[in-house]
C-alpha cells in the first residue's frame, strides 16, 4: 500500500497538503478569512442556494424539478437539458421555464453573502450551476460569474446560419408565459432561453476561467450542490492540496472515493477521517450557514442590512413595473375604444 501511495501521489499529484486552518470548523474558516491571508475566494454553487427563494431544487423527493418532469414523459429526466432531444421536443424545457423564469423570484440571504465577498474585494469568481440569474439581481457582474449551465440573461436562435441573439426583455412576458414555443424572428427556427447550457456540451467552456481561477484560490466555498453533475462536481478537486474547503449543504457530499481514501489520498472532500486537514462541512441550509459564518467573521448587520434595503429596492421597482404594465393596458384599451367608435361611426 505504501509503494502504491507513493506511486499514485508522484503520478496524479495527489496527497496530503499544509494545514491552513487552525480549526475544521466554520469559527476556524472565519478566522482564516479575517487573517488577511485569504484573498481570492471561489463559490461553487447549485439549487440548494435559491430554494429560500422559492425555487425548487433538482433532486428533493417529491417536490424537485426532477421529480415534477415526470409529467412530461421525459424518457429520463436529463433529457430536458440535452440540445438535440429540446430541437425535437421544446415543450418541457419551456414549460419548466415559466417555473424559473427572473423576474419572479428575490435573491437570498446567500446570494447576497457572496455579494458580500465581492464588495470586500474577496470574490475571486463564482461558479454557478443555477440559471435563473439571481446571482446578477444580488450585484455579481459578468465577469463574476462563470454560470455553468447557462442563464435567461439572453437568448439566441439555435439555427446555425442564423444565431440571432434575443435580449432579456424579447423573452419576457407573453413569450416565456404563453403556450406557444418562442421562434426566431429571423429565421422562424426555435429560440433557447439563454445561454442554456446543454448536458451534451460537456462543459468544455469552462476551460479558460478554470485555468486562471482554481489555482489562484485560498478559499473554496460550496454551497448548495449535491455534487453529482460532472463535470462541475470534479472542480472541488481543481485547487490547491493547500486549499481550505468549505461547504455548506443539507449533507454531507463530493466525498472521497472508497478506493482512493483506502490508498489514503482522498480523491474528493474528506470531513471526518483522521487524515482530514482542509475540509470542513456545516450542515445546515445555505442562508442559515452564510448567516452564521457572517455572524463569526462581524458582518451579520450589514449582511442584514444589504438583504433588507435590496429587497426593498427589487419591491419599489416591481410596483414601478406594475404600475407602468396597467397604465400601458388602460391606454391600449382607450385606443382600441377610440378606434371601435370611429369606425362605427364610419359605419
Amino acid at each position: 500500500v505504501d509503494f502504491l501511495r507513493s506511486l499514485f501521489s508522484r503520478t496524479l499529484g495527489l496527497g496530503s497538503g499544509e494545514k491552513v486552518l487552525d480549526e475544521l470548523t466554520l469559527d476556524g474558516v472565519a478566522r482564516y478569512i479575517l487573517s488577511g491571508k485569504c484573498k481570492n475566494i471561489i463559490c461553487m454553487v447549485g439549487a440548494g442556494i435559491s430554494t429560500s427563494a422559492g425555487i425548487p431544487d433538482f433532486r428533493s423527493p417529491g417536490t424537485g424539478l426532477y421529480a415534477n418532469l415526470q409529467k412530461y414523459s421525459l424518457p429520463y429526466p436529463e433529457a430536458i437539458f440535452q440540445i438535440d432531444y429540446f430541437k425535437k421536443h421544446p415543450e418541457p424545457f419551456f414549460a419548466l421555464a415559466k417555473e424559473l423564469y427572473p423576474g419572479q423570484f428575490k435573491p437570498t440571504i446567500c446570494h447576497y453573502f457572496i455579494r458580500m465577498l465581492k464588495d470586500k474585494g474577496l470574490l475571486r469568481r463564482c461558479y454557478s450551476q443555477n440559471i435563473d440569474t439571481l446571482e446578477r439581481v444580488a450585484g455579481l457582474e459578468e465577469d463574476d460569474l462563470v454560470e455553468a449551465h447557462g442563464t435567461f440573461y439572453t437568448s439566441h436562435c439555435v439555427s446555425f446560419l442564423c444565431r440571432k441573439e434575443y435580449n432579456l426583455d424579447w423573452m419576457k412576458g407573453e413569450r416565456i408565459f404563453s403556450d406557444e414555443v418562442p421562434k426566431c424572428e429571423k429565421c422562424s427556427s426555435l429560440v433557447k432561453p439563454g445561454e442554456i447550457r446543454f448536458l451534451s456540451t460537456h462543459l468544455l467552456y469552462l476551460t479558460f476561467p478554470l485555468a486562471q481561477d482554481f489555482p489562484r484560490c485560498d478559499l473554496l466555498i460550496i454551497m448548495g450542490t449535491s455534487l453529482q453533475v460532472q463535470p462541475f462536481a470534479s472542480l472541488v478537486n481543481k485547487v490547491s492540496k493547500n486549499t481550505p474547503r468549505l461547504l455548506i449543504n443539507m449533507e454531507k457530499t463530493g466525498q472521497s472515493d472508497a478506493l482512493m481514501g483506502m490508498l489514503g489520498f482522498g480523491g474528493g472532500m474528506d470531513f471526518d477521517s483522521e487524515k482530514a486537514y482542509r475540509d470542513v462541512a456545516y450542515i445546515s441550509t445555505c442562508d442559515e450557514g452564510c448567516m452564521a459564518l457572517a455572524e463569526f467573521l462581524g458582518w451579520k448587520a450589514e449582511l442584514e442590512d444589504l438583504v433588507k434595503r435590496e429587497h426593498a429596492l427589487i419591491d419599489s421597482k416591481d410596483k414601478q413595473d406594475k404600475a407602468k404594465l396597467a397604465n400601458q393596458t388602460v391606454k391600449a384599451e382607450e385606443k382600441t375604444a377610440t378606434e371601435t367608435g370611429n369606425s362605427d361611426k364610419l359605419e
